[in-house]
């Protein structure tokens, strides 16, 4: 008897230990355009999973998005994080990254000309069940998440967290397929009250299923401890916020992915 529960440990044991999040760097192309993004997945199964996009803050893409990717792994999801900008653009100073976001804030259709190969890059990866997609993103991705979701994307959900909420076409949300949630710092200078405003216009004019959370004392990049501890400079990480926000990502997930 002894010998057998030892074989059973040993077996589990096994088990377990091959259990493991696979990273790896993912080339793409699109438009003559090279992009570098980051798939991250749990390989303890073979079975076909929901795939998660990820977009980046204004920085690009950077080792934050890599560790939620991970994180979202380890929940059972296939995660991959994008690349907007391209392999070889590395924003460097706050003025060459406003210039880069000011590029795709000013032409929608290039900003989800990049969405959308993000998400076909997603789709192609092992283990990916194409029927259960969702994006989230931060910040600059934030707004991403909502705008591939206003390109009429075919997925189940967009969480925008702490990203923007204007649209130059309001319309374009007839086009929404999916869910949305949006994480709303409640005292975001960056996120005027009139943004969040027309946004709900928007979303009920054209009848989408939204929720909009406020956390209160919360401003820009809530979840970001990069973004420091000083409230009164616009942008401070949140850690009630942070965790709060994720535990609702992840009830959305339930929700979007239950059938």
């Amino acid at each position: 008897m002894k010998a057998l529960l030892s074989l059973i440990l040993i077996f589990a044991f096994s088990m377990i230990s091959k259990s493991e999040v696979i990273t790896q760097d993912i080339e793409y192309s699109d438009g003559g355009t090279t992009f570098l993004g980051y798939l991250a997945y749990d390989n303890s199964s073979k079975e076909m999973r929901p795939g998660i996009l990820i977009v980046h803050q204004w920085k690009g893409l950077t080792d934050y998005e890599k560790l939620r990717a991970r994180q979202l792994a380890e929940l059972g999801y296939v995660a991959f994080a994008l690349d907007i900008y391209g392999k070889d653009i590395k924003p460097a100073t706050p003025e060459e990254t406003r210039k880069e976001v000011g590029k795709y804030y000013g032409d929608r259709n290039l900003f989800r000309e990049r969405l959308t190969a993000g998400l076909n890059e997603l789709k192609k990866q092992q283990f990916v069940n194409t029927n259960n997609l969702a994006v989230i993103g931060y910040c600059f991705g934030g707004s991403g998440a909502l705008e591939l979701a206003r390109s009429g994307a075919d997925i189940k959900g967009a969480v925008s967290f702490h990203g923007g909420l204007t649209s130059p076409t309001p319309l374009d949300a007839n086009n929404i397929k999916c869910k949305i949630s949006v994480q709303h710092g409640a005292i975001d200078p960056n996120v005027p009250d009139e943004d969040v405003a027309a946004f709900k216009k928007e979303m009920e004019d054209a009848k989408v299923d939204y929720v909009l959370t406020e956390y209160s004392g919360a401003v820009h990049s809530f979840t970001m401890e990069s973004a420091g501890n000083d409230p009164s400079k616009g942008s401070a990480y949140n850690e009630r916020a942070d965790k709060r926000s994720w535990e609702a990502m992840k009830d959305f997930f339930a929700e979007i992915f239950a059938n």
